[in-house]
């Protein structure tokens, strides 16, 4: 996979000839040099702090890529967890400069478009010593919602021993948040008579 940043929306700022200029222009008073120096230095300043922030950005979306292979072949339920703490570290920022980069940015996938922010979730430990991402979970609980007999549906504790049956222990309670952050209700709620 290739990151390719979409700079559509990023302004192209650079410092105007004139400007510059009038640094060199012999009738310029030394007030009138000293603020267009001041003007031009602060420009400068914003031109590379915008490059520096695309620079992070493509950074930590090629970190998620290497993370997120999986996902992006084969969709949710290939999902790994991914802290901001492990890409900080993969390149080489504070993870407060993660949280900020990622801020209101999407990121375009062969499987949909998604906040920065989606990929970074806790993980779950599975019964073989490995790990999934808790949005695994949820994306499992609700295929196994979506398959059920409306006649006879799953309560929390059978989708529970389900995902044991996966390698994923997890507890009832957690299965019962997942399910109400689907909002899906409870199985005696989606119950079909007839």
């Amino acid at each position: 996979y290739v990151v390719i940043l979409n700079d559509d929306q990023i302004p192209h700022i650079r410092i105007s000839r004139q400007y510059r200029s009038m640094m060199n222009d012999a009738d310029a008073t030394p007030e009138l040099r000293d603020y267009v120096q001041d003007k031009i230095r602060s420009g400068t300043f914003l031109i590379k702090s915008i490059q520096q922030r695309q620079q992070t950005i493509f950074l930590i979306a090629t970190e998620i890529v290497k993370v997120q292979e999986a996902f992006l072949e084969h969709g949710v339920s290939h999902l790994k967890p991914l802290t901001m703490a492990r890409v900080a570290e993969a390149v080489g920022l504070h993870e407060t400069t993660i949280s900020r980069a990622i801020a209101g940015k999407h990121m375009r996938t062969p499987v949909g478009l998604f906040e920065m922010k989606y990929f970074f979730t806790p993980a779950i430990k599975t019964a073989d010593g490995g790990s999934v991402s808790n949005k695994t979970v949820i994306d499992l609980i609700a295929g196994m919602v979506a398959g059920e007999d409306p006649k006879s549906p799953l309560s929390d504790q059978e989708l529970m021993e389900r995902l044991k049956a996966k390698g994923i222990d997890v507890a009832r309670r957690t299965v019962a948040k997942y399910r109400m952050a689907l909002k899906i209700p409870p199985s005696h709620l989606r119950k079909m008579f007839g």
